[in-house]
């Protein structure tokens, strides 16, 4: 029996590293790119986890943080960063599922996604550092049916080095990544107006 593709509701998916806040100017140079391309693709932004995240590690060394807990708290640490990224790129809308997010798209807005209350009801990865934020970025671009996701990283780094370990389970195949340094980023315009891009062919 044949299967039909449900249409997409995104075509990229960018993931903004938390690593990003610990150089000085990056953030604000990523924030100031993404205000300005956000309506050349339907892109949806995720967040990572960053020094937010850094938190939840450092609780867990204190007081020997299990995984189910642990793993929950670095979600909500992305919903933090969440919130900071949509008051700071211009044009964009926090977003909480997959509804939300189309609703932002067809009004104009950048969707930025703070994952805890989507992740919690489909609870699709494993509790464990082995799945970080690049592993639910994977997750939800082979959800929203997304061709080409985008890891903005502080660094130019080769995929496999980038990620975390259990981001190639994660990743549909119909997802095509790139792992784009933060002193690249004219390239993030280009990879959206390029369709062949978009489509990540």
């Amino acid at each position: 029996m044949s299967t039909v593709r449900k249409r997409a509701v995104v075509d990229v998916v960018i993931k903004v590293g938390g690593g990003l806040l610990a150089q000085p100017g990056t953030f604000d140079r990523v924030a100031s790119t993404l205000g300005r391309v956000r309506r050349t693709a339907r892109t949806l932004v995720v967040p990572g986890g960053g020094p937010f995240a850094d938190a939840v590690r450092a609780a867990g060394r204190c007081t020997a943080l299990a995984d189910d807990p642990a793993h929950w708290m670095a979600i909500l640490a992305m919903d933090q960063y969440a919130h900071l990224l949509a008051s700071r790129v211009r044009g964009a809308r926090l977003v909480s599922g997959s509804t939300a997010i189309r609703a932002a798209l067809a009004e104009g807005w950048l969707p930025v996604l703070a994952p805890f209350r989507w992740l919690r009801r489909a609870d699709p990865l494993p509790h464990s550092w082995d799945a970080t934020s690049d592993s639910i970025a994977a997750w939800v671009a082979g959800v929203l049916g997304a061709r080409r996701l985008i890891l903005i990283k502080p660094a130019q780094l080769d995929l496999a080095l980038a990620v975390d370990p259990h981001f190639a389970r994660a990743l549909p195949e119909q997802v095509r990544p790139i792992v784009l340094g933060a002193g690249n980023l004219r390239r993030l315009g280009a990879l959206l107006r390029d369709r062949r891009e978009v489509a990540g062919e």
